[in-house]
């Protein structure tokens, strides 16, 4: 075991429905770094996503997964959460019967963290997602928007402390004031509470305010390029042609 601390995706071939869709993925992701994943669709974004997590239905076949020198790979989806990896869905789900309020208190207890301080971070940042006091009563992402989901998958992302977020499209649904105040609290959060952060986007837009360390080109399951935020904007301006086969 090592006394680092990064999120290490190092050789991580998957499967999906039988079929290889993950082709040797090395990725490295430091407390307080943005890192952008950036390609066509099916290009193996969200499978990336699913198999960090640990969802069903997906099968690593060689690499591996380890969150400061932990391997994961053994580990459930709740475990992994547990151990500091939290996903922003592309498509939040909804969970009928239970409050966000309740939700994240039984995360604090879980975590071993305060639950009455967690009651109190979860107020404070709805207030800075501008997010109505109200729905922390409601059920979870029942009869939201799609903007609204994805703040309140955010608020999750917050107030659970993670040390890791995947981003799976987080932009996907938000209009231009909700991106804004979405990814101007996460870029903060990377910044000052060390959050390491891994962005699957389609668009500059997002990279504009999160400010990537690093921008991954993802085609055929592979990184084929990486570079600075510069290249996000290349790939704006040009597309992916040069990267197919």
């Amino acid at each position: 075991m090592t006394n680092e601390k990064f999120l290490n995706i190092e050789g991580l071939c998957a499967k999906a429905g039988g079929k290889k869709v993950l082709n040797g993925i090395d990725i490295q992701i430091k407390p307080s770094e943005v890192h952008a994943i950036m390609g066509p669709n099916g290009s193996g974004k969200s499978t990336l996503a699913h198999v960090l997590m640990g969802r069903p239905g997906y099968e690593v076949t060689s690499g591996s997964i380890s969150i400061d020198g932990v391997d994961v790979l053994s580990l459930q989806t709740w475990q992994r959460a547990q151990a500091g990896m939290f996903i922003v869905m592309q498509q939040p789900i909804e969970v009928p019967g239970v409050k966000i309020s309740d939700l994240l208190t039984e995360v604090a207890v879980a975590s071993e963290l305060d639950p009455q301080e967690s009651l109190s971070l979860l107020r404070e940042e709805a207030a800075n997602l501008k997010i109505d006091e109200s729905l922390l009563d409601r059920e979870l992402n029942v009869d939201l928007s799609g903007g609204e989901k994805k703040r309140n998958e955010t608020l999750q992302l917050l107030v659970s402390k993670a040390k890791y977020a995947i981003l799976d499209e987080i932009d996907s649904g938000l209009d231009v004031d909700s991106l804004a105040l979405v990814a101007e609290r996460i870029n903060r959060a990377a910044k000052s509470d060390q959050l390491g952060v891994l962005a699957i986007t389609h668009f500059n837009r997002l990279l504009d305010i999160l400010e990537p360390d690093q921008v991954h080109v993802l085609v055929d399951g592979r990184i084929v390029e990486t570079g600075s935020a510069e290249l996000a904007l290349q790939l704006e301006k040009d597309g992916y042609q040069k990267f197919l086969k």
